[in-house]
């Protein structure tokens, strides 16, 4: 079992998303591979080679050949994963710039999904996703929330079934109670992992 961890929170310090993530991290106990989009950004990507990476095409074009190159890591680096650890502060009602950028590099038809006659099939094989969504005050779920509800259906088109949110934001309390509250998510939802594994062993 491994755990991708990803961060895109443009607050290094204090962020909720960071912090809570880390925290859920920590209680899956398995190994970890860490990709911060905030303090390693992809580089940029013309129209042109983002339309090539999109149709995997085999041009030998200079600036194409890295983006094919890093597109196909970030994707192995997903494929490997059994979870997927997703921090995602709200800007704007939406996701941050440089993770969708992220999510633009991992979405290849015939790599990471594939079109059939009932529609698109996710060929990875990842087990679960953790979205941590914080907001300023948006609600989470909501009609205004363009980020949480695009994270999970982005997971599930890559073949991601099982989708787990825990919410990092409320305008109303402290950071400290805004904090312990997601780490009381994480809590239960761990013990309810932790209790349906026992019962499919027994």
């Amino acid at each position: 079992m491994s755990v991708l961890h990803i961060n895109s929170s443009a607050r290094m310090n204090q962020s909720n998303t960071r912090i809570i993530g880390q925290y859920l991290v920590d209680a899956l106990g398995e190994p970890v591979v860490s990709r911060d989009l905030a303090q390693h950004t992809l580089p940029p990507i013309t129209a042109e080679d983002l339309i090539a990476v999109h149709g995997s095409s085999d041009s030998q074009r200079d600036s194409l050949q890295p983006q094919l190159a890093l597109s196909d890591q970030l994707i192995e680096e997903l494929r490997a994963a059994d979870n997927l650890v997703l921090g995602a502060p709200m800007y704007n009602f939406g996701i941050p710039a440089s993770l969708k950028q992220w999510i633009d590099a991992i979405c290849r038809a015939g790599v990471s999904f594939k079109y059939t006659e009932q529609g698109p099939v996710g060929l990875l094989n990842v087990r679960r996703a953790f979205i941590i969504t914080a907001t300023g005050g948006t609600p989470v779920g909501s009609e205004m929330d363009f980020a949480s509800r695009y994270l999970e259906h982005i997971c599930k088109f890559l073949g991601i079934s099982e989708v787990f949110h825990i919410v990092a934001s409320g305008s109303k309390g402290t950071p400290e109670q805004v904090i312990a509250q997601g780490k009381e998510q994480v809590d239960t939802l761990i013990a309810g992992l932790h209790s349906n594994a026992a019962a499919g062993a027994a």
